[in-house]
């Protein structure tokens, strides 16, 4: 039942992050085409004319078509960066991880496997999947007579490594979205840029006389690119270094607590 359930969830979450882009990107569009291209901010009410003075959303409109592109950027990173802090903030559990681990500890010391279990039913998240799938072969183990003590602890080992491979996946899953968002946002809205520059300087040379107003008004549109990129690339970068932090700190406590088990089953299995 929890497999099917499993499998449901990462369905759910596959197609979470297949459509999160596209919509993103509509979503950017639309925002760029009619709230920033919105006539009124326009000189005449035209939107091919100059935007009105001080008009921040209608210079943006003059960023050109690669504005929704970085829209989309920022709305998609910002998307997976609260999807991250729910996942993350369920894979923690219910608690402090290193109280959580302190109480495990304690009742694996006293042998007391039913209450560390209890400590995992409370607790959930990945952390204590792992440690609930390490108690479990912790029970087997004590159970088994055909092994010596050797294989017993590379048996509650190799569980508890499987278990966490299950569990790591999810946790730095779409971190890869954020990241590429990091890389690239920056060089869409410097493209951006030079493409404004570019049309800014045709059309300086096409009108013959030099126009300080126009030029400045040209590089300013252009420079909007680059500030989009930069923001949406700065955002990506806190939010991925703040969960693979985040990431850090649960995989310490899984081994941490992996290696508890381990522990107190040599301590009570001397022989």
């Amino acid at each position: 039942m929890s497999n099917t359930s499993s499998k449901g969830g990462n369905g759910v979450q596959a197609l979470f992050s297949i459509l999160v882009i596209p919509i993103a990107l509509l979503i950017g569009f639309l925002i760029w085409k009619f709230v920033m291209g919105n006539p009124a901010g326009f000189e005449g009410g035209d939107t091919e004319k100059g935007p009105l003075n001080g008009n921040l959303m209608a210079t943006m409109y003059k960023g050109g078509i690669l504005v929704p592109v970085l829209i989309c950027c920022f709305l998609t990173c910002i998307t997976f960066a609260i999807e991250r802090f729910i996942t993350i903030g369920k894979s923690k559990g219910t608690g402090r991880i290193d109280v959580f681990i302190s109480k495990v500890r304690t009742a694996m010391a006293n042998g007391d496997l039913n209450a560390a279990k209890a400590e995992c039913a409370k607790q959930r998240g990945s952390i204590a999947n792992v440690v609930s799938a390490g108690i479990d072969a912790y029970r087997m183990m004590e159970n088994e007579k055909d092994l010596d003590k050797e294989r017993k602890i590379l048996a509650i080992q190799k569980e508890l490594e499987e278990a966490t491979t299950l569990e790591l996946p999810m946790l730095s899953k779409n971190l890869v979205i954020i990241s590429t968002i990091a890389s690239i946002a920056t060089l869409l809205g410097l493209l951006g840029t030079v493409m404004g520059m570019i049309k800014a300087f045709q059309a300086l040379a096409t009108a013959g006389a030099p126009d300080a107003v126009a030029l400045s008004t040209g590089i300013s549109e252009a420079l909007i690119n680059t500030a989009l990129g930069v923001l949406s690339s700065a955002t990506a970068i806190v939010f991925y270094n703040l969960f693979t932090s985040k990431i850090d700190n649960i995989t310490y406590g899984i081994d941490e607590a992996g290696y508890s088990i381990v522990q107190s089953f040599a301590a009570r299995n001397k022989n």
